[in-house]
């Protein structure tokens, strides 16, 4: 749909994922079941973690953050998603789109720092063992999670009003299933220099930085279990860093691939594809990964079946 450069533009169209029409209510299902288990799991873990005082440390302090996040996350695209495939509408309010574009960087942005917050975390915990009740006292946890927050809501308002002041755009048709930002951006006949360049700036602090702080963690890491190699040592920081390490590999692998390679056309379907395992699929596999993987985890929710039989 061509639009004139002067015209006010009140809705945008979804087209959504690249399924044929038949199988809009076989995939509508699918992602329902995922987006419902990544809220039962992700409450599942938020409630374990309160009820069980033995899981009140740094470590599950930033897993109960990560997990409220992972829902949050998951809500800004699904439901909307479901909507639009249930009912056979695309449209979304500019409004709407732009509230998406928010709330989709905050909590994309969040995820990022309580990933390196608990890499730094089990960084002091393998690395300096002894100090770590001193290191990571509450006031750190908390001050990491404030700052974090900060940060987040700072980075998407950045890009919310820059996006907002874009008044122009060739045409309201997004190749997609949520709004966004670099697809609006593409779409606009406004000037949006400034706009990729805060991008570029702001995304080295919140995706670049934190990623070169985890490494750094993990390298310190492996560096002290390599001084004293044993298979107690390397089985304690398997089973101390082994989940993060795994919703970290899957959390930047799905980065790198949604935005740092690039797609032969505008509307390449991978980036969509991508997009539905950055979204939906890794905020669902998180619960199952720390859960199936840790035995404090699978001790509490024991614990709680057996009194509630």
């Amino acid at each position: 749909m061509r639009m004139d450069n002067d015209s006010a533009l009140s809705e945008f169209i979804l087209l959504g994922l690249p399924i044929r029409a038949e199988d809009q209510a076989l995939y509508s299902v699918l992602i329902l079941a995922m987006y419902l288990t990544t809220v039962l799991g992700n409450l599942l873990i938020i409630l374990l973690i309160r009820l069980d005082s033995h899981l009140h440390t740094p470590m599950y302090f930033f897993l109960s953050h990560l997990a409220f996040t992972d829902i949050s996350f998951s809500s800004v695209t699904a439901p909307k998603m479901l909507v639009n495939m249930l009912t056979h509408s695309k449209s979304i309010p500019y409004t709407g789109c732009v509230s998406q574009v928010y709330f989709f960087t905050v909590f994309a942005s969040i995820d990022s720092f309580l990933l390196t917050s608990m890499a730094y975390d089990r960084y002091v915990a393998i690395c300096h063992p002894l100090h770590y009740n001193i290191i990571m006292n509450l006031r750190l946890c908390v001050l990491l999670v404030v700052i974090s927050w900060a940060l987040s809501l700072t980075n998407a308002l950045a890009h919310t009003l820059l996006l907002a002041r874009l008044s122009h755009f060739r045409n309201n048709t997004i190749p997609h299933y949520f709004c966004d930002l670099s697809t609006l951006l593409k779409l606009s006949s406004s000037d949006t220099t400034i706009n990729e360049l805060v991008i570029f700036v702001l995304g080295n602090v919140v995706i670049t930085l934190p990623f070169i702080c985890i490494l750094v963690s993990y390298g310190y890491i492996g560096v002290t279990i390599l001084k004293t190699p044993s298979i107690k040592g390397i089985h304690k920081a398997l089973s101390t860093c082994g989940s993060h390490l795994c919703v970290v590999s899957l959390y930047y692998g799905a980065i790198i691939g949604l935005y740092f390679v690039p797609s032969s056309n505008n509307t390449n379907d991978k980036d969509v594809i991508v997009a539905v395992m950055y979204t939906v699929v890794i905020p669902m596999l998180n619960p199952f990964i720390y859960s199936l993987r840790n035995r404090d985890m699978k001790r509490t929710l024991r614990n709680i079946l057996s009194r509630t039989k």
